[in-house]
């Protein structure tokens, strides 16, 4: 049987595990990062259907992050999603964003999506333990 909760509903309350407040703004960090770029992607002028395409799937990584932000221990295991994703997009990208088609600003963008996926590893094997 699931906890009580004082107020007389069932489970805990959202966000209610202890989890440290540098875990917490990363994990906001990722929610916002993959937002912005995703709806960038999406609604810049110029984008291929393509990268509308992908645009919408960064947007909508976004809003899994949302919900990791907000309870970070229940969803947790959907960060292995986030990992392979943001690693299997660097892969993809990262050699025609280092030749010349490519720009200074889509190499920042893949840094830090590998930025986000050590973190998400480093904290899905610590289970956000105390920075």
């Amino acid at each position: 049987m699931k906890n009580k909760h004082p107020s007389g509903r069932v489970g805990a309350a959202i966000g209610s595990s202890r989890i440290s407040g540098g875990w917490r703004a990363f994990l906001w960090a990722a929610c916002v990062f993959n937002l912005v770029i995703g709806a960038l992607g999406m609604l810049f002028p110029a984008s291929t259907i393509d990268a509308r395409i992908v645009g919408s799937l960064v947007f909508a990584f976004g809003v899994v992050y949302f919900f990791v932000a907000r309870d970070p221990v229940r969803f947790a295991p959907v960060l292995w999603a986030g990992v392979i994703g943001k690693l299997g997009v660097v892969a993809l990208l990262l050699p025609a964003a280092l030749t010349e088609e490519g720009s200074a600003v889509a190499i920042a963008i893949l840094g830090l999506d590998v930025a986000f996926a050590l973190g998400f590893i480093a904290f899905l094997f610590t289970k956000g333990d105390e920075d």
